[in-house]
């Protein structure tokens, strides 16, 4: 191993492993694990485990909380190396030549105060709003003052689709992808670009922290994650928080005065969201079991089908995709192609991927679409969007996959209905009521 691998980042070796660095003085070093009389704690993910579940046949004991990024027992200890920011001067790090609008420009102004004076920030921002350029000017600023940056994401898509774009962006700047699927050696970046669980590798790391979705599954109120974020980043750090839909206790701290916020209501390219339309069916899915769907759904998706449009159809749950897809296989005839996917898929980035390029015109899926994927000119249509496992923040969320370039800047949102409920109803009146703000910022 290089000592740079060691640079602001927990690097696991079993005590028996030998270190071929000279200077072993620069490390600092902990014991994986920390056992105690009826508990064990990981000093990699923070989290306590009561011993009975946490022992193996070895007479050793492990930590079952992140065993996701390897498994860490009491045989390992946990080295780093304090982040010394070793990297090269760049004059001129943007070699993105793209215009921000006025409202985009305000936020984006702010974002550099708050990474200049190492503060915190909630950009609260509709989707399609354009946060990732809004990021721009701050990065830039960091990058030029030496300064090691990550942007975290709970979801592994929207880490792929940030990849290429920063990397157009800052084409000077060494980053890294970092993410459960990769396969490529770790290596030493100013720029790391990670899932949000890739942040319990990292020890005091990072200057600016960006977390993309924070109010995103699996962030989204999971302590051991929150604790990451802590953990990654410098005790003199910013950061930033990007959402669409920030979680009640966000909004609380904006109240309270204990969190600074920038609102942009209105997508970069002036188009208003758009607004959901609602079709009642209360007997749906006993038709779907059957091989039928309703009419106005086949319609709708003849339509988009015709145009050569692509298009999402969410389900709530793994056990429909199967079926749904041999729905739609039946009745639209060879006349397009796509795939079901989902969290677990083992093929799932390949399909994402085909999807972008234009291989498939439509996937049935999972929430792991809800945010953070663009496909230009989309259409979605969502099949029980009254079922409790779809939040309002969600179907805001999925809702916002439509209409996200300038190109194509609407398209049809469709929600299909047993029943008028209140996640649906909400949903539908947030994406009203961003409208009218957007309207009145301009």
């Amino acid at each position: 191993m290089q000592k740079e691998d060691f640079f602001g980042r927990w690097v696991t070796l079993k005590k028996t492993d030998q270190i071929m660095i000279e200077d072993e003085t620069c490390f600092v070093k902990k014991d994986a694990l920390k056992v105690q009389k009826n508990t064990i704690i990981c000093n990699r993910c923070k989290q306590r485990t009561i011993k009975q579940r946490a022992f193996l046949p070895n007479q050793q004991y492990y930590c079952p909380a992140c065993i996701m990024l390897g498994r860490l027992t009491t045989q390992h200890i946990l080295y780093t190396i304090e982040e010394p920011n070793h990297f090269f001067d760049i004059s001129n790090p943007l070699t993105w030549e793209g215009e921000l609008s006025q409202n985009q420009l305000r936020c984006s102004k702010k974002v550099v105060q708050i990474q200049q004076n190492n503060k915190d920030l909630l950009l609260w921002a509709v989707t399609g709003a354009g946060k990732t350029e809004i990021l721009f000017a701050g990065l830039a600023a960091a990058f030029k003052q030496h300064k090691r940056v990550c942007i975290a994401s709970p979801r592994v898509d929207v880490c792929n689709e940030l990849y290429p774009r920063l990397k157009a962006a800052f084409a000077c700047t060494t980053m890294a992808l970092l993410h459960g699927y990769q396969t490529e050696k770790y290596e030493y970046t100013q720029l790391v670009i990670c899932t949000t669980h890739q942040l319990l590798r990292f020890k005091n790391a990072f200057d600016m922290l960006i977390i993309d979705e924070v109010d995103a599954f699996p962030f989204k109120g999971d302590t051991m994650l929150l604790n990451a974020v802590s953990s990654a980043r410098k005790p003199v750090s910013s950061l930033i928080m990007l959402t669409a839909t920030p979680t009640h206790f966000l909004r609380s701290q904006v109240r309270k005065k204990k969190l600074a916020v920038e609102y942009l209501p209105s997508r970069y390219h002036g188009y208003e969201l758009p607004v959901p339309k609602l079709i009642i069916r209360s007997k749906w899915l006993k038709e779907l079991q059957k091989g039928k769907i309703c009419n106005n759904i086949r319609k709708t998706i003849n339509t988009w089908i015709d145009s050569g449009a692509p298009f999402l159809i969410f389900v709530s749950r793994i056990d429909f995709l199967k079926d749904v897809n041999i729905v739609i296989e039946k009745f639209i005839k060879g006349r397009c192609v796509g795939e079901t996917v989902f969290s677990a898929d083992k093929e799932r980035i390949e399909k994402v991927q085909k999807m972008r390029d234009g291989d498939f015109q439509y996937l049935v899926t999972t929430t792991i679409l809800e945010r953070g994927v663009t496909f230009a000119g989309l259409n979605v249509l969502v099949l029980g969007a009254d079922d409790e496992l779809f939040n309002s923040a969600s179907l805001v969320q999925i809702a916002g996959r439509v209409g996200r370039s300038t190109q194509c800047p609407d398209g049809d949102v469709v929600f299909l209905c047993s029943r008028k409920k209140r996640n649906v109803v909400n949903a539908r009146k947030q994406i009203v009521a961003l409208n009218l703000k957007g309207k009145n910022k301009k």
